[in-house]
């Protein structure tokens, strides 16, 4: 009589356990995948952005930008980028950074390059290594994902749903060029 409690004992032990295990399981909320597990301050302000809650099953586009830049003109593809595909779950997000040089002055200024003189309305967030040991942790991921370091300003990291580096395209890639553009479209085709 006492095995056959034993037995019992152990059975129900048993069966609660695995119970608790797939209640636990069917009650966790979705991971944030690790590049997007940050909050930035946006550009020349002081309001934040978590980027898990707003980009979170989209598909990105990562660029380390700089206002004093050859490719600085590049903000208007990139506008156009966001205002195409956004209300298919794409963002661009902007980075800038003074590692090469190119961002003079201060986040005034640059702020002022990008939503006055280039119209932008995608997020940027503010000025920020993304190269090196300084690196903000997005770029650090970016970097650690791909293989890639940004070489120059206006490196773009295309991101799938999630979360994951699909490919990137160097500074000389224009936000125009059919190759990002089809590789944006066909990630949007994609389910998480």
């Amino acid at each position: 009589m006492l095995r056959s409690m034993t037995k019992h004992l152990i059975l129900a032990t048993v069966i609660s356990s695995a119970a608790a295990t797939f209640t636990t399981v069917q009650a966790a909320e979705p991971q944030c995948p690790p590049l997007l597990n940050h909050q930035f301050t946006k550009l020349n302000s002081t309001d934040s952005v978590n980027l898990c809650q707003q980009f979170q099953g989209q598909v990105l586009l990562v660029v380390n930008t700089a206002s004093q830049c050859g490719f600085t003109p590049q903000y208007e593809g990139l506008e156009t980028l966001y205002q195409t595909y956004k209300d298919q779950g794409f963002a661009v997000i902007g980075f800038p950074s003074n590692d090469f040089f190119q961002d003079r002055g201060n986040e005034e200024n640059t702020a002022k390059v990008c939503y006055l003189d280039y119209g932008v309305t995608f997020p940027m967030m503010n000025r920020s290594a993304v190269r090196g040991s300084d690196a903000n942790p997005v770029f650090k991921q970016l970097t650690e994902d791909s293989g890639i370091t940004p070489k120059w300003n206006f490196y773009k990291y295309l991101v799938d749903r999630n979360g994951k580096v699909f490919t990137v395209f160097a500074s000389t890639t224009k936000p125009d060029d059919p190759k990002l553009t089809q590789s944006i479209e066909q990630l949007l085709t994609q389910t998480q």
